[in-house]
């Protein structure tokens, strides 16, 4: 039964905080969703190290790419979760919540002493983090009334684009000085900071109505999105799309996903309204959300590599160049909403998401010799693009949403943002070794068998091969065919991004 909740306040009385509160509120929220998505980036500096038997744990290629995916798989399929929850039991219960076990599983996974450990530590950080983002941005929806919130929904979603580019920096600079169990330990003081300033500064609830649990929806939407992604996780790391299980996999989760849909449109307090995603403007906001992320996520894949291995970088210097994009992104955020406001969401948006395509198409003319400026111009181009594409769509998102469910649209948008990031990885990295692999074995007649097995894997692979039989040439034959199959991927990374400002163009035509 829904009922009163003494304890709760309504948005627009929470909106009524002074409005220097309302910002301090706002910089806890910020803070929260940059450790989320700080550790989205920080590990893959770390992979390396963690690799080693005698500095890491010596892991495999395998329990490396799962070290990644199991924060992944468990993020993405419990932010649904998350959001219902929060809607139910007060969002900002759900915050200190998904915080303290976030901070516990950080410390987990820097004292862990075997990969397995770490796998299971990282899965647990996955479910704290799916408590925790969908109630930063339902907390916003409270806290800020309509004039402001768009730009405060702005500089929030800006703070994932500095995580961008922090988490290599951070990861760099922690390696070079400690060891690698330190990538996760910056996590809970900043956890500690957040649990803090959330008790003294963010409202006690985020609605006023307590909402009816829709178990089953709960569990359908669980079991059909943790199918689904983990098909995808699979399909990336074995490069085989067609396997009966990953393709078992998928299309079973789809099943569920469609059920689910079935049994929302029939209770009558469903989790999701499903009805929503008639609105044309939710949709083709949501979906704009995950093709922009498909494509930043797959780029960020590739840059790492082509900047540690082609350019032969640090993991600290390759954070360092990586830093424009999250300037673009800080820029780009705030400014997009002044813009929307004048001439609507569509054409900015659609324009903005032209250009990311344009830069990363542009990824076509890097090569071991490029100028750094030319790629840090590219770097700050592309993040002011996609920080002006992600704030405006994931405020159309909140704007067509009842208030007494923001926190399971919040979740949508989220979890779109994963879904694409774990496609453009999934893809685009399958992508990018299967046309590496393809480019590079007729380069490789004439080596042993095993070390020509080896050194197709992947460019990595074959410099070390390269070091241990002392040759040359074979380092340099890696690093063209990664060059070859970076610039294939990215103009594939480039028409997705393009399908976005289609997308967006469409939804949007006539402004509000």
């Amino acid at each position: 039964m829904a009922g009163q909740d003494p304890d709760r306040v309504a948005p627009d009385q929470a909106a009524e905080e002074p409005s220097r509160r309302r910002w301090f509120a706002l910089a806890v929220l910020v803070l929260a969703q940059l450790t989320v998505w700080l550790d989205n980036t920080i590990l893959n500096v770390a992979l390396k190290t963690l690799a080693d038997p005698d500095e890491g744990l010596g892991a495999t290629t395998n329990e490396l790419q799962w070290s990644i995916s199991s924060y992944t798989l468990i993020f993405a399929v419990m932010l649904f979760s998350g959001g219902v929850l929060g809607d139910r039991y007060g969002h900002r219960r759900l915050l200190l919540a998904g915080t303290l076990i976030f901070a516990a599983s950080s410390f987990w996974a820097g004292t862990s002493s075997s990969p397995a450990e770490l796998i299971t530590a990282r899965g647990v950080m996955g479910v704290g983090s799916a408590l925790i983002m969908p109630a930063t941005l339902s907390l916003i929806a409270a806290v800020f009334n309509a004039r402001e919130r768009a730009m405060a929904i702005a500089i929030w979603s800006g703070s994932s684009g500095l995580a961008i580019a922090a988490g290599p920096l951070v990861g760099g600079a922690l390696l070079e000085r400690f060891w690698w169990g330190s990538v996760f330990m910056v996590n809970v003081p900043l956890a500690a900071i957040t649990v803090i300033g959330a008790v003294l500064l963010l409202p006690p609830a985020r609605n006023a109505i307590r909402t009816s649990l829709d178990p089953l929806g709960v569990l359908l939407s669980t079991t059909g999105l943790g199918a689904v992604v983990y098909g995808l996780i699979e399909g990336g790391h074995r490069s085989e799309w067609t396997s009966p299980a990953v393709l078992g996999s998928i299309a079973g989760g789809l099943v569920v996903l469609a059920v689910f849909v079935l049994v929302e449109l029939r209770v009558a307090t469903p989790s999701l309204d499903v009805r929503l995603f008639g609105n044309a403007r939710f949709t083709g906001a949501t979906i704009s959300v995950m093709l922009t992320f498909f494509s930043l996520s797959g780029s960020m894949f590739y840059t790492a590599f082509y900047l540690q291995g082609v350019r032969d970088q640090t993991p600290f210097e390759a954070g360092l160049n990586l830093v424009p994009v999250a300037i673009g992104v800080l820029l780009g955020a705030p400014v997009s909403a002044a813009l929307v406001r004048r001439f609507g969401l569509g054409p900015v948006v659609s324009l903005a998401m032209t250009v990311a395509a344009g830069t990363f198409l542009a990824y076509v003319w890097l090569d071991q010799d490029t100028a750094m400026s030319y790629f840090w111009l590219l770097l700050l181009v592309q993040g002011a693009a996609m920080g002006a594409a992600m704030a405006p769509t994931t405020e159309a998102v909140m704007s067509v949403l009842p208030e007494e469910r923001t926190g399971a649209g919040s979740a949508v948008n989220n979890s779109m943002r994963q879904i694409g990031g774990v496609l453009g990885v999934a893809v685009l990295g399958s992508l990018l070794t299967s046309t590496y692999s393809s480019d590079i074995e007729p380069r490789l007649a004439g080596l042993p068998e095993p070390a020509a097995d080896t050194a197709k894997e992947s460019a990595e692979a074959a410099r070390q091969i390269s070091l241990e039989l002392k040759l040359p040439e074979l380092l340099a034959a890696a690093d063209d065919s990664f060059l070859h199959a970076m610039h294939v991927t990215a103009v594939v990374g480039g028409v997705v991004a393009a399908l976005g400002a289609v997308v967006v163009l469409v939804a949007f035509r006539k402004s509000p």
